[in-house]
């Protein structure tokens, strides 16, 4: 952008930023040097069909990521936020065809982010089992986040949208444990994730997870529905425990098979707690094999002695309804190469001892 010259006599005394300045077209400004901050100008923002129904703070915080809530709602409260014109409330629903004016705002700039391999896209892209226009499915691979962060450069959501950039939108419909393998729903439209997520909250939602405990689980319970508190360690460590003070939690169990020292449970969660099938299991006398959190030491390196290398919890099946159609569907995922293994290796030592 050109600057109008600078008088000589101003010119050793006073530096100009390094970099574009703030337009009322929109324009941005950074900080000069370390290029920490950003000043985005006004913006004028038609929502669209994918945003129609939103409120307008929640509007506002998908489009001003790095800008602290409370700045958003702020500007919302002196009217610098304007919907056809007009001053609104945090809680007012947009629709589609609106006019939202963004006043000059100024937002941290994300560091420039280690963008995910082909190797990494391509593994995912081969990982997704259903898609239509509404939703995509992914059988996720255990030792991947779900999202980036904590130390994380990127997850699967990160990975889907650099493998296709022309996808306007994409979001997790729920989540999975890092080291938890298996089905998680994506939304491809806000409408779609609206009615998954409620969906969800009604408990419409059936999943069944596969896992391999320690010792021979009891015939007789098929379900645990301690309260669960979440807590953190000293090292700052997120953990989970039974406790009267938690959450009411609610699992369903299932014997599938039994072999020497393990014990192959489906287990489906009514309710949606998080590590609430690794520590009801563990409650229960039977951690799920290769948990480094619930499972004792002597457990675990019996368990890495067959050969178990990841936590033995898969994501076996969903049962939904597809959004825009009702339509009733059910998904199934297979065992990764590392699961199959050991519940092979098991299979043959339980077929040597019956000869």
């Amino acid at each position: 952008m050109s600057r109008k010259p600078v008088a000589k006599k101003y010119a050793s005394s006073r530096k100009r930023p390094a970099g574009p300045t703030t337009r009322k077209d929109g324009a941005t400004s950074r900080s000069s040097g370390s290029g920490e901050q950003v000043r985005q100008g006004v913006q004028w923002v038609t929502v669209d069909e994918d945003n129609d129904d939103q409120r307008v703070d929640n509007f506002l915080l998908s489009r001003l990521r790095g800008v602290p809530k409370s700045i958003i709602y702020r500007i919302v409260r002196k009217g610098e936020v304007r919907v056809n014109k007009g001053r609104v409330k945090p809680d007012t629903r947009l629709r589609a065809g609106d006019t939202v004016r963004i006043p000059p705002i100024v937002r941290k700039e994300k560091p420039e982010q280690v963008k995910p391999g082909s190797r990494v896209q391509g593994v995912m892209e081969a990982a997704v089992v259903f898609e239509n226009d509404q939703m995509l499915v992914v059988n996720k691979p255990s030792g991947i986040a779900v999202h980036g962060g904590s130390g994380l450069s990127f997850g699967l959501i990160e990975v889907l949208r650099s493998a296709r950039p022309d996808s306007r939108f994409l979001e997790l419909v729920h989540r999975l444990d890092r080291d938890t393998s298996g089905l998680v729903m994506i939304a491809k439209k806000r409408s779609a994730l609206r009615y998954l997520q409620d969906e969800l909250r009604q408990k419409r939602v059936r999943k069944f997870y596969h896992a391999l405990v320690a010792g021979s689980w009891p015939e007789g319970m098929g379900r645990v529905d301690e309260p669960l508190l979440r807590y953190e360690m000293p090292n700052g460590e997120r953990r989970v425990r039974v406790d009267t003070a938690g959450k009411a939690s609610l699992t369903i169990f299932r014997c599938l098979e039994r072999f020497q020292g393990y014990t192959l449970v489906e287990a489906s969660p009514v309710t949606g707690r998080t590590h609430q099938i690794r520590v009801h299991s563990a409650w229960a006398g039977h951690p799920i094999a290769g948990d480094d959190k619930y499972m004792d030491e002597v457990s675990m390196k019996a368990f890495r002695s067959i050969g178990g290398q990841r936590l033995m919890l898969h994501a076996r099946a969903l049962e939904f309804r597809l959004p825009g159609s009702d339509e009733p569907m059910r998904l199934e995922a297979p065992y990764d190469e590392a699961f199959d293994l050991v519940l092979r290796t098991l299979g043959a030592r339980k077929t040597g001892s019956e000869k």
